[in-house]
């Protein structure tokens, strides 16, 4: 039996995807093979002996010390656009809450309770907080993954231009993209001819305060931005420079910080650009389906530290081997096997930055101790037998 431990609200939906007869699960297990989170901080002393997988039910893992599971052979999870549908959304809302001076007006509506004549002072008022259509307008994004080829999509047939920046933008998310979107060839002449920009990036060491007093200032005066990524991407004392000195207009997050609150030009939106009940069902299913094709299967999907490896299982034993990405590391498991007249049936080997991952499928009755042979061979970081 795998024991899989909650450390927030799991939809059932997701739940019931961990078959009884194989997992038991639990809020209070003490000694994991996986764990299933949301927005939970996942401390260090939590990764116990045991822990194989951890799935997040969402697309950002910065909650999860992904680092030292790697180093403990332990594989991350995470949902990459199960939420994307309800995150475009809040981008389009935001967008015009950017453009139009929405919430500003409603507050200012608010205050004429109680008076007389309040339909002839709305129609007195309503100029302070006029803004322009977002049709025939200019959009940068900046991220072409799952969320931002929706959002581009989608603002083309508002009548936006579309204009996106990535690098490194998957096959599958160029498939999907319209035609009619256009690609920047850097990210400064992106914001240079751009009124809006709508932020879909992770935050990593390369990105972490991207938008800085430097990258602020090769923006189009005026211009509105949209994070619905995460706060960490922007920089807040620069953010506050640029709208105070007018290079931005407006800024809209999902993600606000203390530094965000009661300014005029800021927007913050509480977090609830995946919190619909539509994406929390889809994060739990993906996210524990996952756990639960690794766990029985070794096969990895979406995973953050290891790579994408899946072989279809047959039901013959399996090794799974994750060890570093390095020359001849596989060559000794092999002999291994070879030595226990074990016939290889089926092999499949990936790598990602510094680690690799290893799936054996072999014609064998039994593999008593091989896990531990294995194991005693120089960068093996951990084996299980299937």
């Amino acid at each position: 039996m795998f024991k899989i431990l909650t450390r927030n609200k799991i939809a059932d939906c997701g739940l019931n995807e961990l078959p009884k007869a194989q997992f038991v699960i639990s809020d209070d297990e003490k000694n994991p093979d996986g764990i299933l989170l949301r927005s939970y901080v996942l401390p260090e002393e939590e990764i116990t002996p045991n822990l194989q997988a951890i799935g997040r039910a969402g697309a950002g893992y910065n909650n999860i010390p992904v680092e030292v599971c790697a180093e403990k052979g332990i594989v991350v999870f995470n949902t990459p656009g199960a939420n994307a549908n309800g995150v475009k959304e809040i981008v389009l809302a935001g967008l015009l809450l950017a453009s139009r001076d929405i919430v500003g007006g409603i507050n200012w509506a608010q205050t004429l309770a109680g008076e007389a004549g309040v339909a002839k002072t709305v129609e007195k008022g309503k100029s302070e907080f006029v803004g322009p259509e977002i049709s025939g307008k200019r959009l940068g994004v900046i991220g072409l993954g799952a969320i931002g080829v929706l959002v581009a999509n989608a603002c083309r047939s508002l009548g936006m231009s579309v204009v996106g920046y990535d690098p490194f933008i998957s096959v599958d998310a160029a498939w999907g993209l319209s035609r009619g979107v256009h690609k920047a060839p850097d990210l400064d002449s992106l914001l240079a001819e751009c009124d809006y920009v709508s932020i879909h990036v992770p935050v990593n060491k390369e990105t972490k305060g991207m938008f800085n007093k430097e990258l602020f200032a090769k923006c189009k005066k005026g211009i509105r931005i949209v994070n619905s990524a995460r706060a960490e991407l922007v920089d807040d004392a620069s953010l506050l420079q640029a709208i105070d000195d007018g290079t931005v207009f407006c800024y809209v997050t999902d993600f606000p910080t203390e530094n965000m609150l009661g300014h005029k030009r800021i927007v913050p939106i509480p977090h609830l650009g995946a919190s619909t009940p539509e994406s929390e069902d889809n994060c739990a299913t993906m996210a524990a389906a996952q756990v639960r094709d690794y766990l029985m299967y070794g096969n990895i999907k979406n995973s953050v530290n290891f790579p994408n490896c899946e072989l279809p299982y047959v039901g013959k034993k399996r090794v799974c081997v994750i060890h570093r990405n390095l020359p001849n590391v596989i060559n000794p498991v092999t002999t291994i096997l070879s030595n226990r007249s074990s016939n290889i049936a089926n092999m499949l080997v990936k790598s990602h930055g510094e680690y690799a991952y290893a799936i054996i499928d072999v014609d064998c009755e039994s593999l008593d101790g091989i896990a531990e042979q294995i194991s005693s061979l120089d960068n093996i970081i951990k084996v299980r037998v299937i």
